[in-house]
């Protein structure tokens, strides 16, 4: 039996992900880069309970692993995630009693909240089909790089459900604006690559063969970048949407104070002074 994630990781002061396998998804660590891989390629990469809940401890775990600075998030094949999978998921949930369907919807919501309390910055690689909570992944990243073919669509009133699952009426409009979000949230249709560029949900637009790379590549530059000061950002990008512009203001004066206590800030200024690129350590 794997050992649990917590007790391999946080042993001592040990902060690596050295050694981890991941039972249902892939991980694989490049460099200062980690990369889940959603890997049920012949169901377009369904989540199941099992790999909601590892995907849940993965990210909390992320948050005291020094060695990785961002993460890339893609799915196997020629598509992303189509959400919960009919017959792991959907059918068993018809069948439970109203406590452990809470529990269930308050474990995937945890799932986003892991993802957007973790420091580093996520990038989805989306291709093909982002449906469902796969949709909902590439909501909860920081940043998504997409392809023309891609579909990302939020259909849970297509399954008769709500559009407010998993802080999709809390985070959406805060991507594309209340008006389209409620578009997509009602109607759960598609939300094909060119339009999703045009809307602001997709970053990037690139060619499908292309498309891991250019995030990868995108991850690495942030990932040399201040992961500090990165992890800074994040977590007041996240924090002040809540707050009023003057809170906001002094919020950022302590955040940013704070970064200045750095040894990269120290760093970046020798490094300027000589005419040489920093180099960032995140300390």
């Amino acid at each position: 039996m794997k050992k649990p994630m917590d007790s391999h990781l946080l042993a001592g002061n040990q902060r690596s992900l050295q050694g981890f396998a991941a039972q249902h998804f892939a991980w694989e660590q490049r460099g200062m880069v980690g990369v889940i891989t959603l890997n049920r390629p012949e169901r377009k990469n369904p989540l199941t309970f099992e790999s909601y809940a590892e995907l849940r401890d993965l990210f909390r775990t992320l948050s005291y692993v020094d060695e990785v600075r961002a993460i890339v998030v893609q799915g196997a094949g020629e598509n992303f995630c189509s959400g919960g999978d009919v017959h792991e998921i959907i059918g068993p949930l018809t069948q439970m009693s109203m406590p452990d369907l809470l529990a269930f919807t308050r474990m995937t919501g945890d799932l986003v909240k892991a993802m957007r309390a973790c420091p580093q910055p996520v990038i989805s690689a989306i291709d093909g089909v982002c449906a469902g909570a796969g949709a909902i992944i590439a909501m909860a990243s920081d940043l998504r790089v997409g392809t023309a073919r891609s579909k990302t669509a939020f259909l849970f009133s297509r399954v008769g459900l709500a559009g407010c699952d998993m802080g999709a009426c809390s985070l959406l409009p805060r991507i594309i604006g209340q008006g389209r979000a409620s578009d997509l949230l009602y109607s759960g249709r598609n939300l094909g690559g060119d339009e999703a560029l045009t809307w602001g949900f997709l970053n990037r637009l690139v060619e499908p063969a292309e498309v891991l790379s250019n995030a990868v590549a995108w991850a690495e530059q942030i990932a040399g970048g201040p992961s500090f000061g990165h992890a800074m950002t994040k977590k007041m990008l996240h924090q002040e949407w809540a707050m009023g512009v003057d809170e906001a203001i002094e919020s950022e004066a302590q955040a940013q104070a704070i970064c200045m206590m750095t040894q990269d800030f120290q760093r970046a200024y020798h490094a300027f002074v000589a005419k040489q690129r920093p180099a960032f350590k995140g300390d």
